[in-house]
């Protein structure tokens, strides 16, 4: 738990630091908040384990889609920026709603998609796909993990079940963090 803090700590540092300018010409609370969000999702990569046939190659990236209207702007680019992981670069790739999501291994669904969320998450039922949503109910009705803010701090939601059905084996470190959601029976939201 303190490892996962120090590395979202010093990633938020790192950035900033080299954003400089052009993190201020956004508005300075949103832009911050998709930092610490383009930190979170640079971190779920660390602790999510991809089946070996998820990858074509053993050195293909990480490919991180973000669908929908994209809230990070060049942030998440800069955290990922000559980053691998397990010899894997990350790669960031904007997607429009109908494009194929099979070569993602990270989905950020955006909250312009939130009126087709269910179309988007029968797309990814059954592949090897981390599905990160900020849409209410996302891990509910299907998402594997949802972001969420309470009061202006970026909090996670996971459904375990989700991930198992994606075949993603995440760390217990970071289910420890996580508020752990179940599944509505019909894949909708429950309320």
């Amino acid at each position: 738990m303190r490892y996962l803090r120090l590395t979202i700590a010093a990633l938020l540092c790192m950035s900033l630091a080299s954003g400089g300018a052009n993190a201020q010409s956004a508005d300075s609370s949103e832009s911050s908040e998709y930092l610490i969000k383009a930190g979170f999702i640079y971190n779920f990569a660390q602790l999510v384990q991809w089946p070996p046939a998820a990858f074509v190659q053993p050195d293909s990236p990480i490919v991180i889609g973000i669908l929908g209207v994209d809230p990070f702007g060049e942030l998440i680019d800069r955290v990922v920026q000559n980053k691998k992981l397990d010899g894997r670069s990350l790669i960031v790739k904007r997607l429009k709603r109908g494009a194929s999501l099979k070569e993602c291994s990270i989905l950020f669904v955006s909250s312009s998609e939130a009126a087709h969320l269910e179309e988007v998450l029968q797309s990814t039922k059954g592949l090897p796909i981390l599905t990160i949503g900020e849409i209410p109910g996302f891990a509910v009705r299907g998402g594997i993990i949802n972001l969420t803010l309470e009061g202006n701090r970026v909090r996670f939601e996971v459904n375990i079940e989700a991930a198992k059905q994606a075949n993603l084996n995440i760390s217990s470190r970071l289910l420890a963090l996580a508020r752990i959601v179940p599944q509505s029976a019909d894949g909708k939201r429950s309320e």
